[in-house]
């Protein structure tokens, strides 16, 4: 398919049904400054996801902290003591390493954090409810709060 020949609405079609050449055609077009040619409506939506994708992993980890520090902090007598409160500990560990590589490569996702613990604490609290369930315990007996319990600064350190 010739970049000159493929309509605007073609090329919209295109995002949906064949990605990558979507993408191509853009850059081709972008190149060739074709500009009144481009998809600009998804190709701004694309470049929108990427800059929250980085910030999403970060959000992601800083689920998994929330979520682990909550186990310590509630269950480790019911999920087998020490050796389950162990393998939390290492997981917030490691989670809180993987942020701060992502900081070191994307400085900006180091203000953006903060302001995403709630976020993250809506993934941690699925994740507690559904490790309640999976391990039969009575998730209602637990009442796991619906705002994060901890700071970001709680978190992190």
């Amino acid at each position: 398919m010739s970049t000159l020949s493929i309509s605007k609405e073609e090329l919209k079609q295109l995002y949906d049904k064949d990605f990558p050449l979507w993408a191509e055609i853009n850059l081709e077009l972008l190149k060739e400054k074709l500009y009144d040619m481009v998809d600009w409506e998804n190709l701004l939506e694309e470049i929108e996801d990427m800059g929250l994708r980085h910030l999403e992993s970060c959000i992601s980890y800083l689920a998994i902290i929330l979520e682990h520090m909550y186990k310590l902090d509630h269950f480790k007598n019911i999920a087998g003591g020490e050796k389950a409160g162990n393998g939390w500990i290492k997981s917030i560990k490691n989670a809180r390493g993987r942020i701060e590589l992502l900081f070191d490569r994307y400085p900006s996702l180091r203000s953006k954090l903060p302001q995403e613990l709630q976020n993250a604490w809506k993934e941690a609290r699925q994740n507690l409810i559904e490790w309640l369930r999976d391990n039969d315990i009575d998730e209602e007996k637990f009442n796991i709060p619906k705002s994060c319990p901890y700071t970001y600064e709680e978190a992190m350190s």
